[in-house]
């Protein structure tokens, strides 16, 4: 077992981000391409009275799409009214042009307005850390860095549902949140693993240190061995995007990087993959 480092000795272990990614306007455009669906959905609303009705009950969204007019005039009243109150909330918005919103409605009456909701309720972080530290163990959790794959998430759920993890943080914007495909993809351990929608990522990390946390980074370059890591205590393990990593300023919160040493020719593990290898290592060392 290595020796922990104190949490200001990990700058040295700081990388540049290895992987190339889309840039944020390449992944909205793909992500609108990616929400055309055929079939009724759970977690889908349209039109402008369905929209503003869950935004007024304060019902937890993942993303809205707007009509982008034509034109090149201001959206109509009603949208400028459900884009005010999104802003207010820090509810992702994408704009969009007609041809995308009426391939992506099911309703075929979206009124230019199209939201996914979340299918499941988040979780207070507080109060599950309260809840575990008062049947006298030590907190374990796993936070996504921008993981965008349902199935990665759901995934994810699976695993840590099997390994014991008492919880996943995931970022508020540029992240999956939960739907029915990440519900589908996690076979039910939606139910079992409590999910955080956080603001801040790096924010959120940080007060866990302050709380006692250690925040253990999992990096292609990073200078410890997965499985030659102390994973005891109140822990993070911080799983980065796929293909991007982690960014630079959830790196710089990592008490440690870890890498999983690989004798093919890849050089990367699916992201969910990854997060398997070192939460079982986390989960054995744990009993």
């Amino acid at each position: 077992m290595i020796l922990r480092h104190e949490r200001r000795d990990n700058k040295s272990q700081r990388h540049a981000v290895p992987y190339k990614g889309k840039t944020f306007d390449e992944e909205k455009s793909e992500d609108v391409r990616e929400e055309v669906v055929n079939e009724p959905s759970p977690d889908r609303l349209e039109g402008k009275n369905s929209v503003m009705e869950a935004l007024r009950s304060g019902r937890e969204f993942n993303k809205i799409w707007i009509l982008e007019p034509s034109d090149g005039k201001a959206p109509e009243a009603h949208l400028q009214k459900i884009m005010a109150i999104a802003s207010e909330r820090k509810i992702t918005v994408i704009r969009a042009n007609r041809r995308t919103m009426d391939r992506m409605s099911q309703t075929h009456n979206h009124q230019g307005v199209i939201a996914s909701v979340a299918s499941h309720e988040y979780a207070d972080l507080d109060e599950v850390i309260a809840k575990v530290r008062s049947e006298n163990r030590q907190p374990l959790f796993v936070a996504l860095d921008e993981l965008k794959d349902a199935y990665n998430l759901g995934s994810i759920l699976r695993i840590s549902d099997a390994a014991g993890v008492d919880g996943v943080i995931i970022p508020k914007h540029r992240s999956i949140g939960l739907d029915s495909v990440v519900a589908k993809a996690s076979a039910g351990a939606i139910e079992y693993v409590p999910v955080f929608r956080v603001t801040n990522l790096s924010r959120t990390l940080r007060s866990l240190k302050d709380d006692g946390f250690w925040v253990l980074g999992t990096d292609m370059d990073g200078s410890v061995e997965h499985d030659k890591a102390d994973y005891r205590g109140a822990m993070v393990i911080v799983i980065g995007s796929e293909g991007e990593g982690m960014r630079d300023s959830v790196k710089k919160c990592c008490d440690i990087l870890v890498s999983i040493p690989m004798a093919g020719h890849v050089n990367s593990l699916n992201a969910a993959v990854a997060a398997g290898v070192v939460i079982f290592e986390a989960a054995k060392q744990r009993r």
